[in-house]
């Protein structure tokens, strides 16, 4: 078994290397990888700038203070990454409906941007009630075998199969 094939890295290394980049993150700076939390403090940087006197009277910011940490430096890293990423392997694709998504739903751009942005509110919303991301509690939680992490983890896993078969069900005959 190779590790790496053209562009595309073994599951295996990569799920070593987050391991690997768990530990490290746990022993050099006693904090576990989380990434939804700082989408929350980007939120509170924007409204900082906005509504200051607001911001101040939210207990949640209070716990976890809008500013740029380690963790919203990992996130901005996973971003420029991807970018890089995709440079390096040709190009990203900057098509506003991809074949995929025409293939099942059409090429309405509107339809796009919309299920887009609720998908998005959807798994940040469902993050910040769980307590943590797929990153939060699928790496960090586990490593750690907290039993909340284990449970948000197979609800994660499961929702996801139950989705996929649900859009398998719905899949159009073109083979998309």
């Amino acid at each position: 078994m190779s590790l790496q094939t053209g562009w595309h890295l073994s599951p295996y290394a990569a799920g070593a290397g987050i391991g690997i980049l768990g530990w490290l993150a746990f022993l050099l700076s006693d904090r576990f990888i989380a990434c939804s939390s700082s989408y929350a403090r980007t939120a509170g940087m924007i409204e900082r700038i906005i509504r200051r006197a607001a911001l101040e009277k939210r207990e949640y910011y209070r716990e976890f203070p809008p500013r740029i940490d380690w963790e919203w430096m990992l996130v901005a890293g996973v971003f420029i990454g991807a970018f890089l990423s995709s440079v390096l392997a040709g190009g990203p694709d900057l098509s506003a409906v991809p074949p995929a998504w025409a293939g099942w739903f059409g090429g309405s751009v509107p339809l796009r941007i919309a299920a887009s942005f609720a998908g998005g509110l959807l798994v940040g919303f469902g993050a910040r009630w769980a307590g943590g991301c797929t990153s939060g509690h699928g790496i960090s939680g586990t490593l750690q075998l907290a039993v909340s992490s284990w449970i948000a983890v197979i609800l994660f896993f499961g929702a996801g199969i139950l989705v996929a078969a649900a859009l398998s069900a719905l899949a159009p005959s073109a083979g998309v």
